[in-house]
């Protein structure tokens, strides 16, 4: 025979042909949107290192919240800059929190959106950490206990979703405990399973407000080097009770997701992380790239490697252009 029998550019051919035998899609009901809740009224300031993203106030989160369900994305997560911040992290659990504040709005004002919060010290903690720090080191244990009233505090005020991404040892099962002799069994925890301690997370330190003074966070996070390691965590938080695995930063880590996907049931996430929009969109202000093909590039990739939910800043946008 002089030429192959199967000839791979018929169906290729076509722009309708092409989209027959998509194997991936893209759809904004896989997209998660962070969010930056911060104190005061009208407070709608940009963060300079993300452009398009905003420091905002309860009263605008609701309103940014109306177009992210005209949008059809299926949630947002939030994260909280508080007025005050001490060693302990303690203004993150009261019942009049940003963060608390910004989930009963949301949910006072019947958005079909789904409330995820993000459970963590390191925007409230004085140093910066994530966890309670004692002689010089991130105390496991006793950082537990607050995170799990974090938690529920979360709960009360009617989040649907609690996402740790401490990485303390066993904190799926403390929020998981603590929820459910609270009676807030559904309640869902979406784990940040594989968290690696990663140089892409720059600009939210300037949006969180949440850079340590001092040392680093490599004693919980995890040592980009190892994928292992990323399997017994993920085995680790469902065992504790986790609804959804989550692996953090997403680009560098396709392979951990995908590893991930192969070895687990649940549904997997993934987080677009802040260095990674960042970059995109200082490339495309210096028009050297084309943004959305770009966006939808990566956020394809992502979802290829295995990832059905995809946090990302980039999901306003890719859901116009999806819908275009």
């Amino acid at each position: 025979m002089s030429f192959p029998l199967h000839r791979p550019r018929r169906l290729r051919r076509t722009e309708k042909l092409r989209n027959l035998v998509r194997e991936n899609r893209l759809h904004p009901a896989g997209f998660v949107y962070p969010m930056f809740v911060c104190p005061g009224t009208k407070v709608h300031e940009e963060i300079s290192s993300m452009p398009g993203i905003y420091h905002q106030s309860v009263d605008q989160i609701v309103e940014e919240c109306r177009e992210v369900e005209s949008l059809g994305i299926s949630g947002v997560i939030l994260f909280g800059l508080p007025e005050t911040k001490d060693a302990r992290g303690t203004s993150s659990l009261g019942k009049d929190g940003v963060v608390q504040r910004a989930v009963e709005a949301i949910k006072k004002a019947k958005l079909d959106v789904l409330v995820i919060t993000d459970v963590c010290l390191c925007e409230y903690t004085d140093h910066g950490h994530c966890g309670v720090v004692e002689n010089g080191e991130i105390v496991n244990d006793a950082t537990l206990e607050i995170l799990s009233e974090q938690a529920l505090s979360h709960a009360r005020a009617g989040a649907d979703l609690v996402a740790p991404s401490d990485m303390m040892d066993g904190r799926v099962g403390a929020l998981r405990a603590k929820l459910d002799e609270n009676k807030f069994q559904n309640v869902a925890i979406m784990a940040y399973s594989a968290k690696y301690c990663s140089g892409f997370y720059g600009p939210f330190r300037e949006a969180a407000h949440s850079a340590p003074l001092v040392g680093d966070r490599r004693s919980y996070q995890m040592d980009p080097a190892n994928s292992n390691e990323s399997l017994r965590e993920v085995a680790m938080d469902i065992e504790e009770g986790a609804d959804i695995v989550m692996v953090k930063p997403a680009l560098a880590y396709l392979d951990v997701i995908r590893r991930v996907r192969d070895n687990c049931d649940l549904p997997v996430a993934a987080y677009n992380v802040s260095g990674e929009y960042s970059m995109v969109k200082a490339a495309a202000a210096k028009k050297w790239i084309d943004e959305k093909r770009i966006v939808l590039e990566i956020l394809t990739g992502i979802q290829r490697a295995g990832a059905g939910i995809v946090l990302t800043y980039h999901a306003k946008d890719a859901a116009r252009w999806l819908k275009n």
